[in-house]
């Protein structure tokens, strides 16, 4: 987004991966609004979205982006487990959409896209309340679209298939996950990071003004297979 010449603002719970990614894109010459926050705390997206109306006063897009699972695995799932999955991967976007709604309905135009992954379509052992929200926030997405339409907001999901951050990944985990795509992936490989960044900044651009409630999956065809 940055790249593109959007002012952006990014969250996160800790300053860990905050810090160093605002403080980069600040060298690099993008203008950039972190701060720390919890996306499942309802004041805090409410200090969110006041402190970017108060730096440029205006929303044009939401992106809810976060993601926590917990396995299966024979053990029974904890009240307390279901819970924090549920309210990392669904909880946090209705949140966040009902945090920045008023203020897109209000301007008449805005763009929403949520972070699923292709678990909304396909379940697998030990995802259990992972894939359960995760098909949530592709219902959630479509409902959220037919009611925002008349005030031109638009909403939309992404669904990534295996995507490994080079940066703050575990090299051996990356390697075996490349290695296991080969197999398994159809078109034989894992994603790039970037490939995501381009299907979000179509579906923040007003080339993609005609298209409300998709789930769109960029797996390399994982979840068809």
């Amino acid at each position: 987004m940055a790249h593109s010449g959007a002012r952006v603002m990014v969250t996160a719970l800790t300053d860990t991966y905050l810090k160093p990614l605002a403080e980069g894109m600040r060298v690099a010459g993008y203008p950039i609004l972190a701060m720390t926050a919890d996306a499942t705390d309802t004041d805090d997206w409410q200090r969110t979205v006041d402190a970017a109306l108060s730096e440029w006063g205006h929303i044009d897009v939401l992106i809810n982006n976060l993601g926590a699972t917990a396995g299966l695995n024979g053990t029974p799932i904890s009240d307390d487990e279901y819970r924090f999955v549920l309210d990392i991967n669904l909880t946090e976007a209705f949140k966040g959409c009902r945090a920045v709604g008023p203020h897109m309905i209000e301007r008449g135009r805005g763009r929403v896209i949520n972070i699923s992954g292709f678990a909304a379509r396909k379940g697998s052992p030990e995802s259990l309340v992972y894939s359960t929200a995760k098909a949530g926030l592709a219902r959630l997405t479509q409902t959220l679209a037919l009611e925002w339409a008349p005030y031109g907001i638009t909403v939309n999901c992404i669904a990534p298939g295996i995507f490994p951050d080079p940066e703050t990944g575990d090299p051996q985990q990356i390697a075996r996950s490349r290695e296991n795509a080969r197999e398994t992936v159809p078109l034989g490989r894992v994603g790039e990071l970037q490939e995501v960044g381009f299907l979000a900044l179509y579906l923040a651009s007003d080339a993609s003004s005609y298209m409300t409630g998709e789930t769109l999956y960029i797996d390399g065809g994982l979840s068809h297979s």
